[in-house]
């Protein structure tokens, strides 16, 4: 039997295909990527285990990338300020290079032919993941079963997991799809799809809406040490600590939420919400901390690539060359990248309210308006007469 390596994640789509696989000649081996989708309470991934094997699988990968998916895919995009179209922290698509990068190498080890994903197809994550197993082996063939099947619908799923005994949970109504990491949670589909309709409070997961969000503000203290927050009130946490702190402590706050009619990668609109407390407080601090102590030009300029950053991240392409060298420039804009901001979080915002860096291009004595002004104002009139010289006729 050919070998061939699957993106599981132990749902009713991932949980069809290993069978779907397995009666068309395939050696189905599973690989679950722990992404933090358990929002540090934990995700059983025993059962998920189990579920895989009953369902067909020969063999279950189970591996924890929590500290890979923050050092290697959070902390560069958060240091690029990467957000697409204004909104989307792009948890999920952050996510996908890396489960990418570990279904090759498992193929590789296991010497599968092939590896397989549940995404359908007018997403986005059928391209990331494809485009980027293609980059890192173009020589492993690519199965997206959803897209080929039989099945019209989720009852039809049902009735053949339930005919092969495949262990799902078949009782609740899930109204929206929903991915989440460490990072955030994309949701989307049901009551949704209606332009029209504010997103019901059911549909988020880890923010409290303005009616039950604290009344009172938060104020918090974000310290990074070259464009990496390091420091919350002034206490150090490890990495994964520190966003676990800030999603429960935004989410209190209703902070994180966005709520978007985003241009997909495939061509087509798609409404989607998103939550991401501690993305959104720490992208605000950053982007706050580079305003304090970039020069103009530098700054003006990595809007540029932040934006294309962002592109490049959503469009699936995290191991081309462009973001690869984009990655060499965000890293020397790091090097004085370091302070701390002062946030106020109040019913579903979070504002920067104070800012400290000992590499600071803030003079007050230049720009205020008291008796310290030391700014020769008569500097002026020359400076406004030459830089206006090109446009006289």
């Amino acid at each position: 039997m050919k070998k061939v390596v699957l993106a599981y994640s132990g749902g009713l789509d991932t949980s069809c295909i290993v069978r779907w696989l397995r009666e068309r000649g395939y050696d189905v081996i599973c690989f679950v990527a722990d992404l933090g989708q358990g929002l540090g309470q934990g995700e059983d991934f025993e059962a998920i285990e189990k579920r895989a094997l009953a369902a067909g699988a020969s063999k279950v990968y189970i591996r924890d990338l929590q500290e890979e998916f923050i050092n290697d895919f959070i902390i560069p995009a958060l240091k690029a300020n990467a957000i697409y179209e204004g909104k989307y922290l792009l948890a999920t698509a952050l996510g996908r290079p890396l489960i990418a990068k570990y279904l090759v190498q498992i193929a590789h080890k296991e010497k599968a032919v092939a590896v397989a994903h549940g995404c359908t197809g007018k997403g986005n994550d059928q391209v990331r993941l494809e485009v980027a197993v293609g980059i890192l082996d173009p020589k492993l063939e690519i199965l997206a079963p959803v897209r080929e099947w039989e099945f019209k619908s989720r009852e039809e799923e049902i009735e053949y997991a339930l005919k092969h005994n495949i262990p799902i949970d078949v009782t609740k109504k899930k109204p929206y799809s929903i991915d989440r990491n460490l990072w955030g949670i994309s949701i989307e589909a049901g009551i949704l799809e209606n332009l029209e309709q504010e997103p019901p409070e059911d549909a988020y997961m880890i923010t409290k809406g303005s009616t039950q969000s604290a009344s009172y503000p938060r104020y918090i203290e974000i310290t990074f040490a070259n464009g990496v927050p390091v420091k919350v009130d002034g206490k150090a946490y490890k990495a994964k600590d520190l966003i676990m702190h800030l999603n429960e402590v935004g989410g209190q706050f209703g902070v994180g939420r966005s709520d978007m009619v985003e241009n997909r990668l495939v061509g087509i609109k798609s409404r989607e919400i998103y939550e991401a407390p501690a993305g959104t407080i720490l992208y605000t601090a950053h982007k706050e901390l580079e305003a304090l102590v970039l020069d103009r030009e530098l700054a003006h300029f990595k809007e540029i690539v932040s934006l294309k950053y962002a592109e490049l991240v959503y469009y699936g392409l995290w191991f081309s060359a462009l973001k690869d060298a984009l990655d060499g420039f965000v890293a020397k804009t790091q090097k004085l990248v370091s302070g701390t901001i002062k946030l106020r979080l109040s019913k579903g915002t979070c504002v920067a309210v104070g800012r400290k860096s000992k590499h600071s291009l803030y003079k007050k004595e230049l720009s205020t308006y008291g008796k310290e002004d030391k700014f020769d104002q008569k500097l002026a009139e020359g400076f406004i007469k030459l830089w206006g010289m090109p446009y006289k006729r």
